[in-house]
């Protein structure tokens, strides 16, 4: 672990990053071209004084999450990613774990699409970032590690996960998961070790698992129409649409009303209340699984 290297690194890379380019506002009385360390800290979803000691080269080691915020608070390329790692002392992170890179191209486009629910998840259904009207849709993503983290391992292992969906189209999202799973698995490649884990311990833990992937149904999500369950705005019937990655293992997913229902007010009342009651009034745009 090198410290005064990783905050000369974390500084250099502040510096190069315009407020326009996370979608924060630039103000008239700026006195850096780049971010403020209260704008990082913002962003990272860390105390100001903590990203203050990161910089001066003091304080305790980051941890993986604490590093996977700061690479996508200061849109850092994979290699910069890799070496901020390198830098603390920390092995890099498994790919499609929650600590994983998002390309900042992705991480952009979700900024813009501050009036749309909107999130970039792993091809196994791992939330990475969410902006805030995903969270009032969805609610917060998990804070645990593991399996646990994907929304496909809970759907199969905790029944509670299903609430979000009406009861009547649990068995149709069920047998969309698995299509999409063997999507991606042919994507990856057959031997994939984690996918191969996820299938054998899912086939274990559930029958109906075992018995729809015996199947062998096959097909990406790329699109949907969906009815969702929100605690207050009742049933909301939405179509969520996909952007993949080139490699197939992120996908940046939106939400839009479906028309002529009666969603497109609801998701417009959703913009107005539902952030004040689910997330404190930060500033933040969007919150990171990993935080």
């Amino acid at each position: 672990m090198d410290l005064v290297e990783l905050g000369a690194f974390l500084k250099s890379r502040r510096d190069r990053v315009r407020p326009g380019d996370v979608g924060l506002p630039a103000g008239p009385r700026r006195r850096v071209s780049g971010l403020r360390r209260d704008e990082v800290a913002q962003l990272a979803g860390a105390s100001v004084d903590y990203y203050i000691e990161l910089e001066r080269g003091a304080g305790a080691q980051p941890s993986e999450q604490m590093l996977a915020a700061l690479a996508r608070a200061l849109r850092l390329s994979r290699d910069e990613r890799d070496h901020l790692f390198s830098l603390a002392g920390r092995p890099f992170p498994a790919d499609g774990g929650p600590a994983d890179h998002v390309h900042p191209s992705m991480l952009d486009l979700l900024h813009r699409m501050d009036g749309t629910p909107a999130q970039v998840v792993t091809d196994l259904r791992v939330p990475l970032v969410q902006n805030r009207l995903a969270v009032a849709l969805l609610g917060s993503p998990p804070t645990t590690t593991g399996w646990s983290a994907s929304f496909l391992y809970r759907w199969f292992t905790d029944p509670a996960s299903r609430t979000i969906y009406p009861a009547d189209d649990h068995d149709r999202h069920a047998r969309s998961f698995v299509a999409d799973l063997r999507a991606a698995m042919a994507r990856r490649g057959g031997d994939d070790p984690e996918v191969a884990a996820l299938i054998a311990d899912l086939t274990a833990r559930s029958p109906e698992f075992a018995q729809l992937w015996a199947r062998h149904d096959v097909g990406f999500r790329r699109n949907d129409r969906k009815r969702i369950v929100h605690p207050e705005l009742g049933l909301l019937e939405v179509n969520c649409l996909s952007l993949f990655s080139e490699d197939g293992k992120q996908r940046l997913l939106w939400f839009t009303p479906a028309v002529g229902t009666d969603s497109v007010a609801k998701l417009e009342l959703l913009a107005v209340v539902g952030i004040q009651r689910l997330l404190p009034a930060s500033g933040d745009e969007l919150v990171e699984r990993d935080r």
